[in-house]
């Protein structure tokens, strides 16, 4: 099998250099950009994402949730990775909280917060420490992005409207009714950076404590962005072996992972807050969890850093050519690996199963050689790359067919993901032969000079 040619650069994060006597400088982003590029054996794809992101709105995007464990352990990387967006011409809308601040400051004015359907119950007194905490931290995160030469904006309040969400069962806590969006667009046509507390201003002028959440959801609502963050400690949502999960397409794994006895508590609360989300969102918009050192892998390569979450594109598996649209698939193959096909390379083919996105922007074709299996075909469009289909695709091929064997040009970059998933591989000239489900070295071996000397697809390059 041929494969589309892709490359997993290694980034250097933003991060602010420390003088001797542990004061920050700001950090010269410009070089960083530079180490950044010159990381990349192919810029094609910083180039397409930064395309892709500068066609929206100013304002639309990203909306980018900093939790206050964050803002505690990871200020530096946070303020590093936001001056970085900013640089390349890119202005996020950024919203923190101050939970565990604020945890500590009530604890020492022995103020108690009770927590009632896991929001907490404020009073008065609790709003008075509230507010002095979520200013506190609106200020050091502001500081810090100013540290690296980038202008921020902090806003406080005034830009969430809310109502009381229940005031005799949760005191000050609010609810968001209105998202001031001209605020946010001054803040950036005046070239700075806005930085949001989660705090809203009920009818009247009382300041109401709103759920980080709650609030990310109404600037979200509001701004229709691309793309919806959250940065976490872990760097992700977690799979059932701890290990980070690289994507979740909504529309074929929301349900199984729902059902999943591993899936409990914190997780399916967030799953069901993200799908929540997307629902209010085009079907171009996405969410991305990942730590404050992996967002900026996580934005601009294919590989990514962390979890990627979209509604996605359900996936069909045939076993039947007729029920599948011969024409759309010669181009998803042609545009994945940016040759043209032989005119008889479909005819040819003795299907076993394809596996094919309903947008045919992502795909895996099985066939038949003599008593084995085949991927002939694994092909992934370029605007679709990064969106986490093809992993989506690869889990429904192996969940099927637990044994195959497949080929790719030994200078694929794409094969270091092939040989993340193969049980073997032996490399044959130019081509590099994987299987997966056969332990079997001898009845591997069998097979390799077969499938070496399968003749190309392609049409030869000019």
């Amino acid at each position: 099998m041929t494969t589309p040619t892709m490359t997993t650069p290694t980034i250097t994060p933003v991060t602010t250099p420390m003088t001797t006597t542990g004061t920050t400088r700001p950090n010269d982003t410009r070089t960083t950009i530079v180490q950044l590029l010159s990381n990349m054996s192919d810029g094609k794809e910083i180039r397409a994402y930064l395309q892709r992101f500068s066609a929206v709105g100013e304002t639309r995007f990203a909306v980018i949730k900093i939790g206050g464990a964050i803002l505690r352990d990871q200020l530096e990387e946070t303020a590093g990775a936001i001056a970085f967006l900013h640089t390349v011409g890119l202005t996020p809308i950024v919203i923190h909280g101050g939970g565990p601040q604020l945890d500590v400051a009530l604890a020492e004015r022995d103020i108690a917060t009770p927590k009632v359907d896991g929001l907490r119950v404020t009073s008065p007194e609790a709003m008075d420490v509230a507010r002095d905490v979520f200013i506190g931290e609106n200020i050091r995160l502001v500081e810090a992005v100013r540290a690296q030469g980038v202008e921020a904006d902090g806003l406080v309040c005034g830009v969430i409207e809310a109502d009381y969400l229940d005031k005799d069962k949760y005191g000050l806590v609010g609810e968001p009714t209105n998202v001031r969006r001209g605020m946010l667009e001054s803040a950036v046509k005046s070239g700075a950076v806005p930085i949001l507390t989660c705090m809203g201003v009920a009818p009247g002028g009382q300041l109401l404590n709103v759920n980080g959440d709650s609030a990310t959801r109404a600037v979200v609502a509001a701004l229709q962005p691309m793309k919806v963050i959250f940065l976490t400690g872990v760097g992700g949502l977690l799979d059932k072996r701890g290990a980070v999960m690289h994507s979740i397409n909504l529309a074929t794994d929301y349900e199984r992972l729902m059902a999943a006895p591993w899936v409990e508590g914190g997780m399916r609360l967030k799953l069901q807050e993200i799908k929540r989300l997307l629902d209010a969102l085009p079907l171009s918009s996405s969410v991305s969890l990942t730590s404050p050192s992996g967002l900026i892998r996580e934005l601009f390569t294919h590989g990514g850093s962390g979890t990627l979450v979209r509604m996605g594109e359900a996936i069909r598996t045939v076993g039947d050519k007729a029920e599948l649209d011969a024409a759309r698939v010669g181009a998803l193959v042609e545009n994945a690996f940016a040759r043209k096909l032989k005119a008889d390379w479909w005819a040819g083919v003795d299907l076993h199963e394809a596996c094919v996105s309903e947008g045919y922007r992502a795909g895996a074709i099985l066939s038949r050689i003599d008593d084995f299996i085949y991927l002939d075909k694994f092909a992934v469009t370029e605007d679709a790359r990064g969106e986490g289909l093809s992993r989506t695709v690869w889990r429904e091929i192996t969940r099927r067919n637990p044994a195959f064997y497949w080929r790719s040009r030994t200078a694929n970059g794409f094969n270091a993901f092939y040989h993340e998933v193969a049980t073997g591989s032996v490399k044959r000239g130019v081509w590099t032969v994987f299987w997966v489900g056969v332990d079997d070295v001898a009845e591997a071996a069998s097979k390799i000079d077969r499938i070496a000397g399968l003749p190309d697809a392609f049409q030869p390059s000019a």
